[in-house]
């Protein structure tokens, strides 16, 4: 006798946080469509994409900022009807934002506790509560040693500000069961970021599901075990971290392969634009170079190499002690920013906020800031001309605002460093040095700065490039520079260059140095 066969019973949801068949239109744009995904308990998932991708919807979604307009989010299982920031709160979903709101003239302790300060009766604040809360809860959470709780918000670091927000993730009534990092370590000192990750361990181990967004590569395979790419607002893929690498997540974020996003030409001339010989700051030491019109040179190099200090030097931003500068032929002497902009040198530096951007004023006039001696007609500049260039430069670099005049504070970090190009380009100067152009910025927005830098080799710029990223380094440079200990190791044409061969020269004093204490050590003599 056979055995009637049954239905099979609806897919139990899996546990965590999930998003199912999410969407999200604002008017006629679609941000989001048909999102499935789950973040898992004790397990980091690490949400990837290029800006406009639908991240930041999708975060907004999940912790109650916007309600999806299909779809919808559960818990476990449960539905939940996110109305606000307060309901995703009261349900354990927690987000440190990139930016965290602080209130300036209060304490940390009063921050972290905002809208939930301990009272005695007459409702006056109980200070000696709130001191024994802030202790206990620093020492729980091991920021003890990194942050005093009777600071102002005024008077916090950027890093410091952002343990507040992670603070206040952590207290509360209603334990945290998610808690997603929104570029969480773009404010960061290294020591600072090796702290973040042991935390997300300790918060993973716990049993909490983590989501984090990041483009940091480097970082997302040291912390993800699971890696979502979202592609103009749908789900491109879910991979597992330990099984994936760099190329399949760009495939999946841009359509290619991380190979091709680089614009290989051979358009150097023999026209030599820079020549340094025997240059000496307080950093770099008997520096000599050349750089050609229209060629890509690549400063290779380990942290502390001396590559942005040699930067400065050549942009007139730290005195010259020896050596001489030549541009053109043309001999140097560089004592300011201004006399190296005269002389045709601009300089995009690493820290892009804090050095090159007015970050409140608009694209316009972060634009024209090194050209308004011809923008200007006696002492007035023509606000007409200074509005034709801003656009030229921020159309031909597709510089996405709403207009030129957008504060640039409200941009992107990839549209950001657009802008700091944008600059240059319409200074047109004869060097352009890019200290770490593609920091900060995601994939999409990298592809497009290497097609600007192939664009100003083509036009006959000579371009000295300073990265740590070696594909970057190898997929963009003519020749290769290294250097180490404020010295150069050595030159490297592009047939010759490899990451093997960079790391040799960028780690060659430690390399003969490791080689000279085996040889003692296996000699049984002692160093010298």
């Amino acid at each position: 006798m056979t055995t009637p066969s049954r239905s099979p019973a609806a897919p139990a949801h899996p546990p965590g946080l999930t998003a199912e068949n999410v969407g999200k239109r604002f008017g006629a744009v679609q941000a989001l469509r048909g999102v499935d995904l789950n973040f898992p308990p004790g397990q980091v998932t690490a949400l990837m994409g290029e800006n406009g991708a639908g991240k930041s919807t999708l975060l907004r979604i999940l912790t109650g900022d916007h309600r999806p307009s299909e779809g919808r989010v559960l818990l476990d299982g449960e539905v939940l009807d996110l109305n606000s920031p307060i309901d995703a709160r009261h349900a354990g979903i927690r987000i440190i934002p990139q930016e965290p709101e602080i209130i300036p003239h209060v304490s940390v302790a009063e921050n972290v506790y905002a809208g939930a300060l301990p009272r005695r009766a007459g409702r006056r604040l109980d200070r000696a509560e709130l001191r024994r809360r802030i202790t206990a809860d620093l020492d729980r959470l091991g920021f003890a040693k990194v942050l005093d709780p009777d600071l102002l918000g005024s008077e916090l670091t950027a890093a410091q500000r952002q343990l507040v927000e992670i603070l206040r993730a952590l207290t509360g009534d209603t334990p945290a069961r998610v808690i997603a990092f929104d570029e969480p370590t773009s404010s960061l000192s290294e020591h600072e970021v090796e702290a973040l990750f042991a935390l997300i361990e300790r918060l993973r181990s716990q049993g909490i599901a983590v989501v984090y967004v990041s483009h940091r590569m480097k970082e997302i395979f040291r912390l993800a075990d699971r890696i979502a790419v979202l592609r103009d607002g749908t789900l491109a893929g879910v991979a597992d971290a330990a099984e994936t690498d760099e190329n399949d997540l760009v495939r999946l974020m841009v359509g290619r392969d991380l190979a091709d996003l680089f614009v290989r030409q051979n358009v150097a001339t023999e026209r030599v634009v820079l020549q340094v010989d025997g240059l000496g700051t307080d950093d770099v030491h008997d520096v000599s170079l050349t750089v050609h019109a229209g060629e890509v040179v690549a400063l290779a190099g380990l942290i502390g190499a001396g590559r942005s200090e040699l930067a400065l030097a050549l942009a007139g931003d730290a005195p010259v002690r020896t050596g001489t500068v030549a541009l053109s032929g043309r001999r140097l002497r560089l004592g300011s920013p201004r006399r190296a902009i005269r002389a045709g040198i601009g300089l995009a530096p690493e820290e892009r906020k804090a050095q090159a951007l007015f970050l409140h004023r608009t694209i316009r006039d972060n634009t024209s800031l090194v050209s308004l001696e011809r923008l200007r007609r006696r002492r007035f500049v023509r606000l007409r001309a200074e509005k034709d260039l801003a656009q030229r430069y921020a159309d031909r670099l597709r510089v996405r605002a709403p207009s030129i005049e957008t504060e640039v504070r409200t941009l992107s970090g990839g549209n950001q460093q657009k802008v700091v190009l944008a600059r240059w380009l319409a200074r047109r100067p004869d060097l352009l040095i890019l200290d770490e152009p593609t920091r900060g910025v995601d994939i999409g927005a990298k592809a497009e700065i290497y097609q600007i830098i192939a664009d100003l080799a083509r036009d006959g710029v000579a371009v000295l490039v300073i990265s740590s990223e070696l594909p970057e380094v190898l997929g963009l440079a003519d020749r290769v520079v290294v250097m180490q200990n404020g010295r150069v190791t050595g030159e490297l044409s592009r047939s010759e260059a490899s990451e093997e061969a960079v790391l040799a020269l960028a780690m060659a004093d430690d390399l003969t140095t490791d080689s000279r204490t085996d040889h003692h050590a296996s000699t049984g003599a002692q160093k010298p």
